[in-house]
């Protein structure tokens, strides 16, 4: 704060300086003859204002717009916030560049682009030599603007971002440049490190003292918040509770599924309107044509890929993999569906699990530039190493980690499950024609492997009947109806929300301190109309209304309400309670210690004297007692052999006799340290300056007005 107090007295200096070093050259479109891309005036309402700068509704719109383009799977209110955060600092930082006269010429700008990975790094920008070519970009950006005015027009958005973020980084250099540490200050943090003290110290915990025994009045309370009202500022906030009726499948839609999916395994018989006869419709146990049948009767079409064990459903794999071609499984439940298996078509060893040890040459195919051996060399390797895999007992696994040249020697040279076809022809002909156990000598155009074979699996075709359970229409009527009776019945005021739901037994979910803002209730997720509605100006503590909501209905009451500014007592009780009973605590402890010695303190408070040793400012923790900073600082400001009065802590009052301290070895210079903190205050600028100008700024927020 100091350094931007600075700042601000010495505006026209800083104006000289800059206009000095940085001429006021900036204009959108600058890579285009000097184009400008002018911005649009103020129109409409305005979704924020920060110190009497209007931020337009419809300007603010055309970002969202913009930014959902490029963040798929981002939610309209984290839109909302993330532009909004933008505009905001945009609009402070821009306060701070006009009256300061920070500028930014084109090649400053261009400097600013080669810093960002997807221009500096991209090859359409890059010259032979892999670097950052400047005439390249610029021309990309002339074609685009004619080719491609929608492109351009999204660049032009990028362009000002680009510019908004050289700005901030010359605004934010200025002030790291007055941010330093003396060789001074670099010993003394070097000293809080590394001087060592030890003590001997007797504590009186707070825990001595029941809770019990201290009563903390209201207005106690009032005065500990009056004197941190900091501490306990609070934004405007809702509270809620609600009745969640899912629209899940009852037990009876459950069963018609399950019914309706075990007729249709047999022959049915249906009438022929154009032949006037009945014909004989072939079901899934008997059907020629399970393509066909599956896209007119199942939620799950036919899929013709041969798959292993472990891609069938875990709990019904090893009873579907002994099923013989034709015959059937089920009905059984599969998550939310329920299925009729058939197994369709089987090979057997159709997967195989293999591992080896590859040795390759220069020239060879894919091979690592760094390999110079001849194939003849290779050869006589792999053949070295053929023989000695074959011998009794030997570690395979070793002799790949320790030899192979492919990419899978870290794991043992093991190359998982493969169909057929998927490898070289001569590494696939030997895996799928030898048997588990076997070894063998491959040549391919990779060099030479030493292939065992580990393992062979059957894979089958397996086509599924399959149909999700979903609730009927008459359960979503029925839950309509139900949610409609409890809303009719706690909005008629005889019972209170909580017992008609006890009654019904319907789960009760609290929600507390929802923000305005805020779009996603805990078990209801994304649910901004609630939100809205529990802001509404006309919707009173108490009011309960029915949302449609996914899957269902929600039945919302509205709690209790929560205005901006400092917390009432009862809000902050619950915080509060704990410090001023440790505050009284405290006082009562060295009411009735005060005077006495160390030693006498720990008689007369039935407490053992303790030791700690090599404590150090910068690490407080005293073994036994937990982190103590005000214990250790204080002990740090005494002489040895002192001994303190009562001095208060987090966890009890303390009284300490310094025992030894050793001053850490003089260095001959500081300035490692003095760098280590002017790194450190540098690393903090940009967020802490920021942030003291938006707690200065005066910001007055619509968001919840328009979303």
């Amino acid at each position: 704060m100091a350094i931007l107090e600075n700042i601000r007295k010495r505006t026209t200096i800083l104006i000289l300086i800059i206009g000095l070093a940085l001429f006021a050259f900036v204009i959108s479109g600058v890579f285009v003859n000097g184009d400008l891309a002018g911005g649009t005036g103020k129109v409409g309402s305005a979704v924020a204002e920060i110190n009497g700068n209007e931020i337009s509704v419809d300007d603010f719109r055309q970002k969202i717009e913009a930014a959902s383009r490029r963040s798929a799977n981002t939610s309209s209110m984290q839109l909302v916030n993330q532009v909004y955060d933008q505009e905001v600092r945009n609009s402070i930082l821009g306060q701070q560049f006009e009256d300061l006269g920070i500028n930014i010429e084109q090649d400053q700008i261009m400097n600013y682009i080669k810093t960002i990975p997807g221009y500096a790094q991209s090859p359409q920008f890059q010259d032979e030599s892999g670097i950052f070519d400047e005439n390249k970009f610029r021309d990309f950006i002339a074609d685009m603007k004619v080719n491609n005015p929608a492109q351009y027009d999204l660049w032009l958005q990028d362009e000002k971002n680009i510019i908004q973020s050289a700005k901030e980084q010359a605004y934010f250099n200025l002030i790291k440049a007055g941010v330093g540490a003396t060789l001074k200050e670099g010993e003394l943090d070097y000293k809080l490190a590394n001087d060592k003290i030890d003590l001997q110290y007797v504590r009186v915990p707070y825990s001595s003292i029941p809770d019990s025994t201290i009563t903390v009045t209201k207005s106690e309370i009032a005065a500990y918040i009056n004197a941190h009202k900091d501490e306990y500022k609070q934004e405007e906030s809702r509270d809620l509770q609600f009745v969640y009726f899912e629209e899940n499948p009852s037990a009876d839609d459950e069963t018609a599924v399950k019914d309706g999916i075990s007729k249709l395994m047999d022959n049915s018989i249906e009438f022929n309107s154009q032949t006037n006869a009945n014909d004989t419709i072939a079901g899934f146990r008997t059907t020629t044509d399970v393509k066909a049948f599956l896209d007119r009767n199942s939620d799950i079409k036919f899929d013709t890929i041969f798959k292993a064990k472990k891609d069938l459903p875990a709990l019904f794999a090893d009873t579907l993999m002994t099923l013989k071609v034709g015959e059937t499984f089920g009905p059984y439940r599969d998550g939310d569906f329920f299925k009729i298996s058939k197994m369709i078509d089987r090979r057997a060893n159709g997967s195989v699990k293999a591992s080896h040890i590859l040795i390759t040459y220069e020239g060879a195919q894919r091979a690592n530039p760094e390999i110079k051996r001849t194939k003849e060399e290779a050869e006589a390797k792999a053949k070295e190493l053929f023989r000695e895999a074959r011998r009794p007992g030997a570690a395979f696994v070793e002799l790949a980690r320790d030899n192979s040249d492919g990419p899978s020697a870290p794991n043992g040279g093991d190359l998982g499950y493969f169909q057929e076809g998927v490898m070289t022809p001569e590494f696939n002909d030997y895996a799928f024609g030898n048997s588990v156990g076997s070894i063998g000598l491959v040549e391919t155009d990779f060099g030479f492997h030493i292939v065992k074979v580990d393992d062979k699996e059957d894979l089958v075709q397996i086509a599924h009947l399959a149909r999700e359970i979903v609730a009927s229409e008459e359960t979503i009527n029925n839950l309509f109806t139900d949610a409609t009776k409890f809303e009719m019945a706690t909005t008629s005021g005889d019972k209170v929300f909580t017992d008609l739901a006890k009654e019904s037994e319907y789960l009760v979910r609290p929600v507390n301190k929802i923000n305005a803002l805020d779009e996603n209730l805990p078990g209801l997720t994304n649910q901004r109309n609630i939100v809205q509605w529990a802001f509404n100006e006309d919707t009173e503590i108490g009011d309960i209304k029915r949302f449609n909501i996914n899957n269902g209905y929600a039945v919302v009451q509205l709690t209790a309400s929560y205005k901006e500014g400092v917390m009432s007592v009862e809000d902050a009780s619950a915080s509060i309670l704990p410090k001023v009973r440790k505050e009284r605590k405290a006082a009562q402890i060295i009411g009735q210690q005060q005077g006495k010695s160390i030693e006498d303190l720990a008689k007369d408070a039935n407490v053992s004297m303790s030791n700690a040793t090599a404590l150090t400012v910068k690490s407080p923790t005293i073994p036994g007692a937990g982190r103590e900073p005000a214990i250790v600082g204080a002990a740090y400001a005494m002489g040895e052999g002192e001994t303190s009065g009562l001095i208060e802590g987090e966890t009890g009052v303390f009284m300490v006799m310094v025992t030894k301290k050793e001053e850490a070895a003089a260095l001959d210079n500081y300035s490692t340290y003095a760098n280590t903190l002017k790194s450190s205050s540098a690393l903090r600028v940009n967020t802490s300056v920021f942030d003291a100008l938006k707690e200065a700024s005066e910001i007055e927020d619509n968001r919840a007005t328009f979303y």
